[in-house]
């Protein structure tokens, strides 16, 4: 960036960012479907491989959601999100091949990932993919950990063996993120005036995904002029990069926290979802009802409801409703209208919301 104009984003390219960021919080958006996982068995036309989809299995095939196996990851594809896993039990699952997408990977890296030959302990569930006469189930790995249990821990190790770090890999650093763009995946840090760093260091450092701590998972949320801090690498063209970058004080940047979502309390309640939007994956849970709902929370209910009145041209008042991403929802729930759930609850800048969703007792 030395000698460049700041990085900067017009006005329409923020919109732009902030839709596409939206599209992509349900969180598997720059992933593959997952009926079309990549299998390179032949090359197409234009010499792109062609996609093998998974082995389906029938609609009433019971796996067992408590039971845990163990197997080797034959291949695992990192900036796309998805690999495979050879179980060590033969028979299984169809073609001793499961599926295995990064956000069941249970992990203390900041960018999940696994590696190949790496030892596993997982679980299984069942996914529907498409519509109607297209509908199709399968299966994938779930809760995917060490042998024994423990979360995947893989990322640091690898940092100290490959990368060229200005100061070391635990001095941080700290600035504004100007920007970042999820669908893009990159962003800029403007670095604290005052740090000396070097004639050769920027005052602006590109950051790309991988380096967007979010606890685990990928961003997928559209920041702007938010405080961080961060290490600095140095990247194989000798450009200076950001280096695993948080909120101030090691906090991940995940949305809960950006949101600054608080969860209140372990209590349960019950409802219906009313409205999900697939695409985007985002909806809306109707509660079962909202006498027992402690007070404060009724309290952001009205508060809630009243500003979509006031949006709204309707004449009649808003249901009362908990929004909820994909994210929110169990790995093997598929979110539907009229699909009855448990749910916790939280408040953050924007309302109240329902987190870990899971399926009420007579829907399962």
């Amino acid at each position: 960036m030395s000698g460049e104009e700041p990085a900067t984003l017009s006005k329409s390219a923020r919109k732009r960012a902030n839709k596409k960021a939206r599209d992509a919080e349900g969180g598997e958006a720059a992933a593959p479907a997952p009926d079309a996982a990549a299998a390179p068995s032949s090359q197409g036309q234009k010499g792109g491989w062609q996609r093998k989809p998974l082995p389906s299995i029938p609609k009433d095939y019971e796996v067992d959601k408590d039971a845990r196996y163990t197997g080797t990851v034959t291949s695992y594809a990192k900036w796309q999100g998805y690999g495979f896993i050879q179980p060590d039990q033969a028979d299984l699952v169809p073609g001793d091949k499961l599926w295995v997408h990064w956000s069941n990977i249970q992990t203390d890296d900041r960018y999940p990932f696994l590696t190949k030959d790496l030892k596993v302990e997982f679980g299984l569930m069942k996914w529907v993919t498409g519509r109607g006469q297209w509908e199709t189930t399968s299966l994938r790995a779930k809760m995917v950990t060490n042998v024994g249990g423990a979360a995947i821990a893989l990322q640091d190790q690898l940092d100290a063996e490959k990368k060229e770090f200005l100061g070391s890999q635990s001095q941080r650093y700290k600035g504004m993120l100007k920007f970042y763009v999820p669908k893009q995946g990159y962003g800029y840090v403007a670095i604290d005036e005052g740090l000396s760093l070097g004639e050769d260091v920027p005052k602006e450092l590109r950051v790309e995904e991988p380096e967007v701590n979010c606890g685990g998972k990928r961003p997928t949320s559209f920041m702007e002029n938010t405080p961080v801090e961060f290490g600095i690498v140095k990247n194989k063209k000798g450009q200076y990069m950001v280096y695993n970058m948080t909120m101030p004080g090691g906090v991940p940047l995940s949305k809960a926290n950006l949101e600054h979502r608080e969860l209140q309390g372990a209590q349960t309640f019950r409802g219906t979802i009313s409205h999900f939007h697939w695409r985007q994956g985002w909806g809306f849970i109707v509660p079962e009802t909202t006498s027992f709902l402690p007070p404060h929370i009724q309290q952001a209910l009205v508060k809630q409801q009243e500003a979509a009145k006031a949006k709204s041209k309707k004449e009649e008042m808003p249901t009362q409703v908990f929004y909820f991403t994909k994210n929110d929802v169990a790995r093997d729930v598929n979110p539907k209208q009229d699909l009855k759930v448990v749910f916790k609850a939280y408040l953050d800048d924007k309302g109240v919301g329902a987190c870990d969703v899971s399926l009420a007792e007579e829907a399962l």
